[in-house]
């Protein structure tokens, strides 16, 4: 996979250079350490994966994902940060990053985490997972759901969209968006991004 950096602390970025160099599948095609350059690097290289950091200089890396989604939608987007604040998070899941690690990662989570991604899947750290979801919202209604909504909740943790979500159930497109909305109802959710956030808190199964 071919990988841009977007760091401004230069012991940070060559810290993870020297972690990607020793993993054969893994390609360091550019570096930027602000939001001008991040853009005009991922738009010109067309990665698979830009890892950016949040807060750049006097900027936010959160402007590197905002233009660049629309210029390269096939790149994924990993946020990597030192911030464990809930607005921080919140406002990079609004912009559906691919990814939020926090900096205090060990070398192998972040190895895993850009393989995950780099499938196609979404990754977030647990702690952040955990503090998002601390007031232990749903938990009460849990057991309101039918054993294909709990299916589905648990689809929405591993990040499936409606068509993975119906192929791998065998039921259409149309019938898992209805539970998905049965689910938010019961649960109190505004949106499937907090209950994907709540079923990998809380490691949901199917019953």
């Amino acid at each position: 996979m071919n990988i841009v950096i977007v760091d401004d602390h230069p012991l940070v970025l060559e810290g993870l250079i020297t972690v990607l160099s020793v993993e054969g599948d893994m390609n360091l095609i550019g570096e930027a350490a602000n939001v001008d350059d991040a853009i005009e690097i991922v738009i010109r290289t067309k990665p698979d994966i830009a890892l950016v950091d949040l807060r750049l200089m006097n900027m936010s890396g959160l402007d590197v994902v905002k233009v660049c989604r629309e210029k390269v939608p096939a790149c994924k987007y990993i946020i990597l940060t030192s911030s464990v604040e809930r607005e921080d998070f919140r406002r990079a899941r609004e912009l559906g990053v691919d990814g939020y690690i926090l900096k205090d990662a060990f070398p192998e989570e972040l190895i895993s985490a850009l393989r995950l991604v780099y499938r196609g899947r979404k990754y977030y750290d647990s702690y952040m997972v955990d503090l998002m979801m601390s007031k232990d919202k749903g938990d009460s209604n849990l057991e309101q759901l039918t054993p294909r909504e709990s299916e589905v909740l648990r689809a929405l943790g591993e990040g499936l969209n409606n068509k993975t979500i119906a192929e791998k159930l065998f039921i259409t497109e149309c019938t898992v968006k209805k539970h998905v909305g049965q689910v938010l109802a019961k649960l109190d959710f505004t949106d499937r991004t907090q209950a994907a956030l709540y079923a990998m808190g809380k490691r949901i199964t199917a019953r």
